[in-house]
């Protein structure tokens, strides 16, 4: 495989989200407002790939019965640094990802990408791999928070974007899509929409 492969191919075709499930749950979570979705999927790039580099690295000196073990030490203490650089820096976001941040040690696609790919490769590719499923989360993530602010709250990143007057003639904001079963519906659709143009991905599995 090559470093593009490795790099955009999960940003389509082979997304976490859409082919295999994983990382569902805070896609789920954070989506009803752009900004923290946009810095969830930035932090979950981030330890997604700075996790791969370094457990690439120490892949031929962890021993085999304590791998997972390692594996959490090393995704906590990135989360831990990223949780306080939030609080930090960005504090009314990190109030609105609440407990969110803290769970991305549990995330599926970085436990998952580090045994399926870290652990077995070296550096470089690893972190193109971890950027690109990183990424690929972040992407599925945006889709989803664009259309769940924007047809339920009637902003996107928090500033107004349909006219005042489609208001006065009658419009008005859809309160389901800032409930967790919007981004349910809407990430079926995506996943659904990804393998009708991707059809053989299912033929594959």
């Amino acid at each position: 495989m090559t470093n593009r492969q490795l790099l955009l191919g999960p940003l389509s075709k082979n997304n976490a989200i859409l082919v295999q499930i994983l990382g569902i749950c805070s896609a789920l979570a954070v989506t009803a407002k752009m900004e923290p979705a946009l810095v969830m999927g930035i932090s979950v790039t981030a330890v997604t790939a700075l996790s791969s580099v370094i457990l690439s690295f120490m892949r031929d000196i962890i021993p085999t019965r304590v791998r997972i073990i390692v594996q959490l030490v090393i995704v906590s203490m990135l989360v831990i640094i990223i949780d306080q650089l939030l609080k930090a820096f960005a504090y009314d976001v990190s109030k609105q990802l609440s407990v969110f941040v803290g769970l991305i040690i549990t995330n599926c696609i970085i436990m998952g990408r580090i045994e399926a790919f870290a652990l077995a490769n070296k550096p470089w590719p690893s972190l193109l791999d971890g950027i690109g499923n990183g990424l690929g989360y972040a992407i599925v993530l945006l889709v989803v928070a664009f259309f769940r602010e924007l047809l339920g709250s009637g902003t996107l990143f928090g500033i107004p974007v349909i006219p005042g007057i489609l208001y006065q003639w009658g419009y008005a904001n859809n309160g389901l899509m800032i409930l967790p079963p919007a981004a349910l519906i809407l990430v079926g659709i995506v996943i659904w929409i990804h393998r009708a143009r991707n059809k053989d991905l299912i033929e594959q599995q």
